[in-house]
């Protein structure tokens, strides 16, 4: 694991005997007490993820006409102060370089928040469309914990003046916590109730002691893949790639056709053409699951392949997500998931595929 990066509480996640894998660069937790063991903090009580390998634009500039509101598929103009937003940057041909949320602090400045392992790219690609303003990538200096689950808003309340009760979905405040600046934000990963805190690093290692000795479980990219996937929540680098439009990844919802930005030619062709490939949920019929890349197969003809996949918990079956040609695709009918080690019967599903 040479050259990778790590968050301030590497140390102190090694203390707990975590498992550590290369993600993105960053040298990050999988799991601590299992992932089946993790997820069911998150679902039941609350779970603490260490997420500072994100990476944090800060723009200020003038919305309007800086070019900052064309640059992706967000409106920002639309956007009110303490609200935040999920969409994409595009490329020209419609395919997704990143997901990421935009937090409108003040009516000049931004906060982006993006996938580490896009952040360099993103930041190149942002700045090149700016005609005014300054973009600053402050990544490095800034930390992040997502506190999630359904007693998360419990145990943070004990820590903050602000009334979380006053805090809806997809909002932030600017505060403080111990004696230091923290954006809160009501956002998360996992479909339960939580929080993100976007702090300095040397407040997250003293937020995780807290919160850790205050009982809170820490979980792993591993149970957060899990809990994503029940909610049909996207992966970049799986479920969305330069290559994939948010049109073919079935995420046209985010992505207003009526507004100018980057790839928004593209997108309205497609949809003008029509889609000939789109991502669809499914289940498989047992508690097998498969992996990234697996084939799928309809009436012993290759009609796509694996985006995202993984056994669920809460369902107690295999779920996922797959590519599938349109014409080729009859979703009435079961299909099977392949590699060279054997097949695993599936059918299309809806989602979210738990409710909550």
């Amino acid at each position: 694991m040479e050259n990778l990066l790590r968050t301030p509480l590497y140390e102190k996640q090694l203390e707990i005997k975590c498992k550590m894998v290369p993600f993105a660069g960053w040298e990050m937790p999988i799991q601590f007490d299992g992932i089946l063991a993790e997820h069911g903090y998150c679902r039941n009580d609350v779970a603490l993820f260490d997420t500072s390998h994100m990476g944090e634009f800060f723009f200020k500039g003038d919305i309007k006409t800086s070019g900052i509101n064309e640059a992706t598929s967000i409106n920002i103009e639309a956007l009110n102060i303490g609200k935040c937003k999920y969409g994409f940057l595009l490329n020209e041909d419609g395919g997704v370089i990143d997901d990421l949320i935009i937090y409108r602090l003040s009516s000049d400045e931004l906060m982006i928040v993006v996938n580490a392992s896009r952040a360099a790219l993103d930041f190149k690609t942002i700045t090149s469309r700016l005609k005014t303003g300054i973009l600053d990538d402050r990544s490095k200096e800034t930390a992040k914990l997502d506190v999630q689950g359904p007693n998360s808003k419990q145990i943070l309340q004990k820590y903050f003046d602000t009334n979380l009760d006053d805090l809806g979905f997809f909002s932030f405040v600017q505060t403080t916590i111990f004696g230091k600046n923290c954006l809160l934000s009501r956002t998360g990963y996992t479909g339960e109730l939580g929080f993100e805190l976007y702090i300095d690093g040397e407040t997250s290692v003293q937020i995780w002691d807290t919160l850790i000795n205050d009982g809170v479980k820490p979980a792993g990219l591993g149970a957060r893949d899990a809990l994503r996937l029940e909610m049909g929540y996207s992966l970049y680098g799986n479920d969305l790639t330069e290559e994939i439009t948010p049109l073919e990844a079935n995420l046209g919802m985010f992505v207003n056709l009526k507004r100018d930005y980057a790839g928004k030619a593209a997108l309205e062709k497609q949809k003008e053409e029509g889609l000939k490939r789109l991502l669809i949920p499914f289940k498989t019929t047992s508690r097998r699951s498969a992996r990234k890349d697996f084939e799928v197969y309809q009436d012993d003809k290759k009609i796509g392949f694996v985006t995202s996949a993984a056994f669920s918990p809460t369902l107690n079956v295999g779920i996922g997500l797959a590519m599938i040609d349109v014409k080729s695709f009859d979703g009435e009918k079961s299909f099977e998931l392949r590699d060279a080690r054997g097949a695993i019967e599936a059918n299309k599903a809806s989602l979210p595929f738990i409710k909550k």
